[in-house]
């Protein structure tokens, strides 16, 4: 694994958000979600697509508090374009375990 700087970690733009909505997605190649997150007045709502079928369903994400990467370039995916990358644990079976805060947080705080 190559080591980066500390500026090169200051770069990416980690933040809390909270899911708003959830829906499928199935035109995606393998098997997602569409989610909304807000990230708070300085980022605004931002589009997801989040390969978390296996542990979530679509019925428990809004509420929920997410970390994601909010200063990649948005990317078009099929029909939907994503503006944020919701982070996670890939598990040897490719199930992924979002990374979440385990308190309340206010939504676009960064993470330190």
């Amino acid at each position: 694994m190559a080591e980066i700087s500390w500026q090169d970690f200051e770069k990416v733009e980690l933040c809390v958000g909270t899911v708003v909505s959830a829906e499928l997605f199935p035109e995606a190649r393998k098997p997602a979600y569409k989610l909304r997150v807000d990230f708070g007045d300085k980022v605004g709502i931002r589009n997801s697509s989040a390969q978390i079928t296996h542990l979530y369903s679509v019925d428990e994400l809004p509420g929920k508090q997410v970390i994601g990467v909010v200063n990649f370039p948005r990317k078009q995916i099929g029909p939907f374009m994503s503006g944020c990358l919701v982070t996670g644990f890939v598990q040897q079976d490719g199930s992924v375990i979002l990374a979440v805060p385990d308190k309340p947080a206010v939504n676009g705080q960064r993470l330190a």
